[in-house]
């Protein structure tokens, strides 16, 4: 006790923890997700803690429960946001909602992610959405509006403490540190039995969750398969692959393969002109697997932004553009690069029918 001031327990370390994995999870997940492992990686972790505040939120200590945050002092809590303020031994109204709000996103966030692991990139537990897309369609950027709905919750949660700690002089950000905050009279809580079981148990969870992402499981596993072009058309692989690496037929639409096929001499700069019973079989082949025969994103997205019908290049078509926008182009110049129609330079099992970027 200080000066007539009691330093109260209110934040128990399981509160303490739960809150740093959720802030090291969301900002990492957020700001690595163009590294795909890694961004899975911190976005499984984050969705666990995500879970085991909720279920906080019910059977924690006082002050951590749902049922004690003071929702209905909004209005007056917002009106006198610069005057004199009531101070709250837990979570005021503001932060009281922002928790509720940034849960919920929080799972948002976490379920449209692991949907869009299976609908974009053929892995997770919702793989099996990879060839139906056209009718998950509009899913197709939730989980990115979702967590910026979510960044934005946190930046304004953010500044009500500084706004609280700067301004009113309240001592909520140390508290989240220490666990004590400054009272008029003791308001210590203590964790029961089962509440340290759940603590503990949840903390064991969250390292297990963490080992489990390290390795292949259900969560990242990819279900792409490798095709052998090959065995699935010996001529296309013989002919094609003379010369340059295999490109997947579902690059690009049916009438992009039929011109390139019917003007073989002047491919892209050579004379690459097949007989004419070679080159009706390999058409017909290419047709097949073209990008009308997959639903899925990219061979969906190829063909919806194809609008120039003369098209035979992959790296122009609008689509890949706008993939491949935020690379520069002295990247695509570098030696063991050379050109944009160097797709195998970053997505190593192209050949294979897997667009997938090599550091994923």
């Amino acid at each position: 006790m200080v000066h007539g001031v009691i330093e109260s327990y209110i934040w128990s370390f399981f509160n303490r923890f739960i809150h740093v994995v959720l802030i090291i999870g969301f900002t990492l997940a957020y700001c690595l997700d163009d590294f795909l492992a890694i961004h899975i990686f911190f976005g499984m972790l984050f969705a666990t803690a995500v879970v085991l505040r909720i279920v906080w939120g019910f059977v924690g200590t006082k002050h951590s429960r749902f049922v004690d945050f003071p929702y209905r002092e909004i209005w007056s809590y917002l009106d006198s946001i610069f005057g004199a303020k009531t101070r709250f031994v837990g979570h005021n109204p503001a932060s009281s909602w922002a928790i509720l709000l940034m849960l919920f996103l929080g799972i948002c966030t976490a379920i449209s992610g692991m949907l869009e692991a299976g609908i974009a990139k053929n892995q997770g537990i919702f793989a099996f959405l990879y060839a139906q897309y056209s009718h998950v369609r509009f899913l197709d950027g939730a989980h990115k509006l979702f967590a910026n709905a979510l960044l934005f919750v946190v930046v304004v949660h953010v500044l009500g403490a500084l706004i609280d700690w700067l301004v009113h002089k309240n001592d909520s950000i140390a508290a989240m540190i220490s666990g004590f905050k400054t009272t008029e009279q003791n308001e210590s809580i203590t964790l029961n039995i089962w509440q340290r079981i759940f603590s503990g148990a949840s903390i064991a969870l969250l390292a297990a969750v963490a080992v489990l992402m390290l390795g292949d499981n259900a969560l990242n596993k990819s279900h792409a398969q490798r095709i052998d072009y090959a065995i699935l058309n010996k001529n296309f692989a013989n002919e094609c692959g003379s010369c340059h690496a295999i490109y997947p037929p579902f690059l690009l639409p049916k009438q992009s393969w039929a011109l390139m096929m019917s003007d073989l001499e002047n491919h892209f700069g050579d004379d690459a002109s097949i007989d004419s019973e070679l080159n009706a079989e390999i058409l017909t082949f290419l047709e097949k697997y073209s990008a009308q025969s997959f639903d899925t994103k990219v061979s969906q997205n190829i063909i919806k932004s194809q609008t120039d019908s003369t098209n035979i290049a992959i790296t122009k078509n609008p689509y890949w553009i706008e993939l491949h926008a935020h690379i520069a182009d002295d990247v695509f110049a570098q030696p063991n690069i050379k050109s944009k129609a160097n797709c195998f330079a970053c997505h190593k099992d192209l050949e294979h029918g897997i667009l997938t970027l090599s550091r994923d």
